[in-house]
């Protein structure tokens, strides 16, 4: 199994639910959180398991941790875990993915850039939606395909304006 579909996959929270600014900055916040706990907790754990035993103990966390989430936003915020629907559930496709692509750990300077960077992704994503549907008009922007289509034109827009070429360590080949 190829494990760099996982990117791919999870963009599914960012698009759904990042409709307005409110919502991008929380389910960014639950993601920085939800990655943040997940790879802490199991640092003991990569000393003793290893293989299927890791993984499965890693879904047994992730399932704790966002049931755990999912109950905290119900209790706390109802209004904004009604708006957020199930995405922070879809959360746990993030986790993984930091787990799968990065198996030994991420490093804590490494992690902190890319929950940063995913941050930053959330809060911009959501700004746009929320400019572009009140703002201009653009109803779609407020819809789940319209977030897709725009996150599509931002990360153009980085690749456009991120300076040289790709090293080829970072270009697949067939």
């Amino acid at each position: 199994m190829n494990r760099f579909w996982l990117p791919g996959i999870s963009v599914i929270p960012l698009a759904g639910a990042t409709s307005t600014l409110a919502q991008a900055i929380a389910i960014g916040l639950c993601a920085v959180v939800l990655i943040g706990l997940h790879q802490a907790l199991l640092i003991p754990l990569r000393h003793w398991l290893a293989g299927p035993w890791r993984l499965l103990a890693s879904l047994l966390l992730l399932a704790a941790l966002a049931s755990s989430l999912q109950l905290g936003l119900e209790a706390w915020a109802l209004p904004l875990a009604l708006a957020l629907g199930h995405y922070p559930a879809l959360l746990c496709i993030q986790c993984l993915m930091a787990d799968q692509l990065w198996p030994d750990g991420l490093g804590w300077r490494r992690l902190g850039v890319f929950l940063g960077g995913l941050l930053m992704l959330c809060v911009l994503l959501g700004a746009c939606r929320q400019g572009l549907a009140a703002g201009v008009g653009v109803h779609l922007a407020s819809l789940a395909p319209g977030g897709l289509m725009l996150l599509g034109g931002l990360l153009a827009l980085y690749n456009r304006l991120r300076p040289g070429p790709a090293p080829s360590r970072r270009q697949g080949s067939l």
